[in-house]
């Protein structure tokens, strides 16, 4: 029986390419392909029969990211496999928490992505290598993403030690330049650390870095 397969992939020389690995699998159907999430999700309204779906992450309109976590609950039937150039870790994440049931990186060369489609379909959890360490690492040590209301949980003082501890400044120091105790700017830290959910004083600065909360 003949894999039906949709493709969501906005880069003309990117779907090429994908078409062409499918190519070498006579057993694989390709239904369908859009170049971006709206125009999958319509497609895929008016030809549901679809085993497998190859999405991409990067897309106009719809991101694939957005695109699975509708699929998945309106099809749930249907597998997904993310393919994409992006394998940072939000990503994966967010994918993972989407729906999708794999995750392949671009560069995958066929037998790797038929084998995959295959597994996928199985019930496995298809996934480049490096991108299956990663997920064991998040899974592992969940991660706080970056939260558009960060800096608002944040009061003008726990801002100031925050700045103040990017610098490398003990409590002391920090306590003697904002003339409170250094047990003040223990509890302020602690505060900080709860609000962010972070652990220490180093998570606590990349997390303001990374967020533009502090200047680095």
């Amino acid at each position: 029986m003949a894999i039906r397969i949709a493709i969501a992939e906005d880069n003309s020389f990117l779907l090429k390419a994908i078409l062409e690995k499918l190519s070498f699998y006579p057993d694989l159907d390709v239904k369908f392909y859009a170049s971006d999430g709206e125009e999958f999700l319509e497609k895929l309204d008016k030809n549901s029969n679809i085993h497998l779906v190859l999405m991409d992450i990067e897309m106009p309109k719809k991101n694939g990211i957005e695109t699975v976590e509708i699929l998945s609950k309106k099809f749930p039937q249907i597998k997904t496999i993310m393919l994409t150039v992006f394998d940072n870790d939000e990503n994966i994440f967010k994918a993972i928490q989407a729906g999708a049931n794999g995750y392949f990186l671009k560069e995958v060369n066929p037998p790797e992505l038929y084998q995959g489609i295959i597994d996928t379909l199985d019930g496995g959890a298809a996934m480049t290598p490096s991108i299956a360490l990663k997920t064991l690492k998040l899974l592992r040590n969940p991660p706080q993403f970056d939260d558009k209301n960060i800096e608002a949980k944040l009061t003008a003082r726990e801002t100031e030690i925050l700045e103040q501890t990017a610098k490398g400044l003990n409590y002391n120091q920090i306590g003697e330049n904002l003339f409170i105790s250094p047990k003040t700017v223990r509890k302020h830290l602690e505060n900080i650390y709860s609000k962010l959910q972070v652990h220490n004083k180093m998570e606590a600065v990349q997390k303001a870095l990374k967020n533009r909360i502090i200047e680095g």
